[in-house]
């Protein structure tokens, strides 16, 4: 079946519908009963498929994470109340003290706070390195390296990241992770291309209103799922709402279609921002100017929503610029259905010290829009008032 097919009618033949409904009915409650403590028993002891409690599972996180594991191509997955309840759940699964992992050096701020700060407090080392050179990758790895960790494309500077070829530098006993939240599983599959597992941030492109929290993991063998679910995610309580799962099962099934027209935009916009004087640079998948554009085209079959750019002033000019938009809303998060502004060195990536902004390259004059649905000769009108005030 084809991805569009799946994301809105799930699994053939399996039924959440309940009564013949074609929408999918929101249910709520946080335990169910048993007609006997033997039928509790097969529960408890996973030999039947009734449900105990929300906290491990419930009717619409099923259908929920049916359809990822189906879009992702992966074998389970595991819906969480958020998308750093995932990353962190997961990671923590994974590594005990003693063990080191190895992430790309431009991540959302909050992954980079967690893996930098947070897994060191329990003895677990970061080590941040350009996952573009192979010859420091190869010098990173040691036996005591045991996740690589990445998003691909990168927030906020785009970079593309060749999931075949880490899996190729780190061999079969490193297990890596890729945050596809930008791209989707409708515009990149990282589990077809070595990834162990995937991690997104459902509040962003897989809701897509700005309404809702959530976060899944996606894995590639099924046998880590009851480890990570039942010993980490129940006892952490990191699971996601019912309600939150009925509305992330609904934006599932207009994914498909927002993933295009959201690159449409993206492109005309970074298009018309490449040839802005005020412009110094400008971060798309989807430019043949873009450092990665023959590896995005290869590992994507689009380019998505986001597009980053420097404007060739300093950081007032940046903030000045971000606060004169109308129709770009200064807010953090992404993929919505509005569009929005940041500036990252102020706002999602402030956890970056000035040094390592300096040597991770991320310059105070960038900024990050996330392109939404509005009339794309409207918001191109905003960003040139906008530009107009760049000297």
């Amino acid at each position: 079946m084809g991805k569009k097919t799946i994301a809105i009618n799930g699994k053939n033949g399996e039924d959440y519908s309940y009564k013949k409904g074609v929408a999918e009915p929101l249910q709520l409650s946080s335990a169910f009963y048993f007609n006997s403590i033997e039928e509790a028993e097969a529960a408890f002891t996973c030999q039947s498929n009734d449900y105990v409690y929300t906290r491990g599972r419930n009717p619409v996180l099923d259908a929920f994470e049916e359809r990822m594991t189906l879009l992702e191509e992966g074998s389970s997955s595991i819906a969480f109340a958020s998308g750093m309840g995932a990353i962190a759940t997961l990671l923590f699964s994974l590594l005990k003290s003693g063990d080191k992992m190895i992430a790309h050096s431009i991540l959302y701020g909050s992954s980079y706070e967690l893996i930098k700060k947070t897994l060191l407090d329990y003895g677990i080392e970061g080590v941040f390195i350009n996952l573009k050179d192979e010859k420091a990758v190869k010098q990173a790895l040691d036996e005591s390296v045991k996740v690589i960790y990445f998003e691909t494309p990168c927030n906020p500077t785009l970079d593309i990241i060749s999931i075949e070829r880490i899996r190729e530098l780190v061999g079969e006993n490193v297990l890596i992770v890729v945050d596809n939240t930008f791209a989707t599983p409708f515009l990149q599959r990282p589990l077809n291309q070595g990834a162990d597992f995937v991690v997104h941030s459902c509040t962003k492109y897989i809701g897509g209103h700005g309404d809702a929290l959530g976060g899944v993991v996606v894995c590639k063998d099924k046998e880590q799922d009851s480890r990570i679910r039942f010993e980490y995610m129940c006892h952490f309580g990191t699971v996601m709402s019912p309600f939150n799962g009925w509305l992330f099962n609904r934006g599932l099934k207009t994914l498909g279609l927002r993933m295009e027209a959201h690159s449409k935009t993206a492109m005309t916009i970074a298009k018309f921002l490449e040839q802005h004087k005020a412009v110094k640079k400008v971060f798309y998948p989807g430019l043949e100017s873009f450092k990665d554009y023959e590896l995005a085209k290869k590992q994507m079959s689009n380019f998505g929503g986001m597009v980053s750019f420097l404007i060739n002033e300093n950081e007032c000019q940046a903030i000045q610029l971000v606060e004169s938009l109308d129709l770009f809303k200064l807010a953090v998060s992404l993929g919505d259905v509005e569009s929005l502004v940041e500036h990252p060195m102020r706002m999602t990536h402030r956890g970056y010290s000035r040094e390592e902004r300096a040597l991770f390259g991320i310059d105070y004059s960038l900024i990050r829009l996330s392109i939404g649905f509005e009339d794309c000769e409207d918001l191109i009108s905003d960003l040139e008032k906008g530009l107009s005030k760049v000297k």
